[in-house]
Parts: structure tokens; C-alpha cells; sequence
């Protein structure tokens, strides 16, 4: 083979090979992008679904809290039903609570 053939083939062969490596870092670059897209809306969609957990968990603390009024108030009532109620010994109620 003639030396200027040779050296054409090696030449060739560099390029392709810088063409490859080129290409095959664009790649990574695009699948690296994809995967910070991919992650920025899984953190979004997280930041939403804290938001979310965090307004119903408020919600529940003052169900809670009005729950609790509702007992209070409920006791009192039964109190003064049993105060006024002539068939209801308050000593007998206070001994069986105790």
C-alpha cells in the first residue's frame, strides 16, 4: 500500500473516532438534561403533595380540636340534665365516677 493511503485510512479513522466520541457525549448531555427535567417535576409534584399532607393534617388537628368542644360540651349537658333530673342521685353518680 502507498504511504499516502495509509496515512488517508488513519486520518479517516481518527475523525470517525472523535465523531463517535462526540456524539456519545451529546447523548450523555441529553440524557443528563432528561434526567434533571425528570427530577425537577418529581420534586414539584413532592413540594404539592407536602403542601397537600401538611393543609389536611391542619385539617385534622382542628376536627379534633371541635371534637373535643363537642365532648365538653356534651359532659356539661349531661350534668345539668342529671341536676335537674329528680331520678338521678348526684351522690350515687359521684361514687360510681370515683
Amino acid at each position: 500500500m502507498d504511504t499516502a493511503v495509509i496515512i488517508a485510512i488513519v486520518v479517516v479513522a481518527v475523525v470517525l473516532i472523535a465523531l463517535a466520541v462526540l456524539v456519545s457525549r451529546r447523548r450523555g448531555e441529553r440524557r443528563a438534561e432528561e434526567a434533571r427535567y425528570e427530577a425537577a417535576q418529581h420534586r414539584d409534584l413532592a413540594r404539592v403533595t407536602e403542601l397537600e399532607a401538611d393543609r389536611q393534617a391542619a385539617e385534622a388537628k382542628q376536627q379534633a380540636l371541635e371534637a373535643e368542644r363537642a365532648r365538653a360540651e356534651a359532659s356539661e349537658l349531661r350534668g345539668k340534665a342529671d341536676e335537674l333530673d329528680p331520678d338521678v342521685d348526684l351522690r350515687e353518680e359521684d361514687a360510681r365516677n370515683n
